[in-house]
């Protein structure tokens, strides 16, 4: 008679845990956020929503961008979180989100969300640019610590210089616009693609990821790594030769962004899970890895980051970046795909 009882008892934990298992809600979040950022964002919000199970879709921001273009008339995705403002821009021009303002809306600074009264995307953090510099292989090479983008085009970086590829990844594309920003587009003919031509005789290698050229300097393989600032102060946390380097010129810069994919049939979890993402508690988790987080006075000063960093961003117009993108790919790869890294 005992031993039924425990079999039924079992039995019945069994069914139990099976229909809690059965009740959770699985919203396919599609990202470019760094691995090694998810797993602390994902169980803060199961902490106050352990109903719903997250399930990552996670790229670069080129190949997420790309990936949900190709699947707009098949959508896979429910919420897109901790992807480029640029390619929200894009989603937004392209009828693919769902507009929703967050619980805590109004606490997000102006310039670091969409403008709509219902906006299409919000920002969580700010990611800008750095170059990544080995003092130690510089030493051995006689180079001297750039300070400005120019400084990249001394005979002496040749070789020695790894940048992201713009398709790829949107700390790639970030730096693109903003040369092209500062010193001219005029369809293929301006300044800025007379910079990053004379760049292009020095660069090593174009990655299709925005942390590897860092990681590539931190390892000492290059002497300069143009990624972002994220990357560039883990890796000098965790004692890498590097020092930080924000040229003086200016910073280009992107948004991680938060949206609601349009025609998701979890919509009352997806805005449950934007309510969290705009939350207090997550720009506190945000804060860990930026200098800037899209609700003021949240962000800890940041070791190694400048003081005025925020005011070394270049004015960037989402809008515009999303609407010259295609364009500006197209040129960027036919002048200067040759030198960039096999596609897995």
């Amino acid at each position: 008679m005992q031993i039924a009882k425990h079999f039924i008892a079992a039995a019945l934990g069994l069914v139990l845990a099976a229909a809690a298992h059965a009740e959770k809600t699985e919203l396919v979040v599609y990202t470019a956020l760094e691995t090694d950022q998810l797993k602390a964002y994902q169980e803060a919000f199961n902490k106050v929503h352990p109903d719903i199970a997250i399930k990552w879709v996670r790229d670069s921001t080129g190949v997420i961008t790309a990936k949900l273009l190709a699947e707009k008339a098949n959508p896979q995705a429910d919420a897109i979180w901790g992807v480029a403002a640029s390619s929200l821009a894009l989603f937004d021009k392209s009828g693919m989100l769902e507009p929703y303002a967050p619980l805590n809306l109004d606490a997000l600074m102006p310039q670091y969300r969409d403008k709509k009264a219902t906006p299409a995307w919000w920002g969580m953090d700010v990611f800008g640019a750095v170059v990544c510099f080995n003092t130690v292989e510089a030493k051995k090479k006689n180079i001297a610590l750039p300070t400005t983008w120019k400084d990249l085009l001394k005979p002496e970086f040749k070789g020695q210089v790894v940048m992201p590829n713009p398709a790829s990844s949107g700390t790639g594309y970030f730096d693109v616009a903003a040369w092209l920003q500062l010193w001219g587009d005029d369809n293929g003919k301006g300044g800025g693609w007379k910079y990053m031509d004379a760049l292009h005789e020095n660069i090593a290698q174009y990655t299709h990821s925005g942390s590897k050229p860092c990681n590539m300097a931190a390892a000492g393989e290059f002497v300069a790594g143009i990624s972002f600032e994220y990357r560039g102060y883990t890796n000098k946390a965790k004692g890498a030769p590097i020092e930080l380097v924000f040229p003086k010129e200016g910073l280009g810069w992107d948004l991680e962004g938060f949206a609601v994919y349009k025609g998701t049939k979890k919509l009352d979890a997806a805005k449950k899970l934007a309510d969290w993402a705009s939350s207090k508690d997550a720009m506190i988790l945000y804060g860990k890895n930026f200098a800037i987080t899209a609700q003021p006075g949240v962000a800890p000063k940041l070791a190694h980051i400048p003081a005025d960093y925020e005011a070394r961003l270049i004015k960037m117009d989402f809008d515009q970046s999303a609407t010259g993108r295609e364009r500006v790919l197209a040129e960027w790869t036919r002048r200067y795909d040759t030198k960039s890294e096999a596609k897995k």
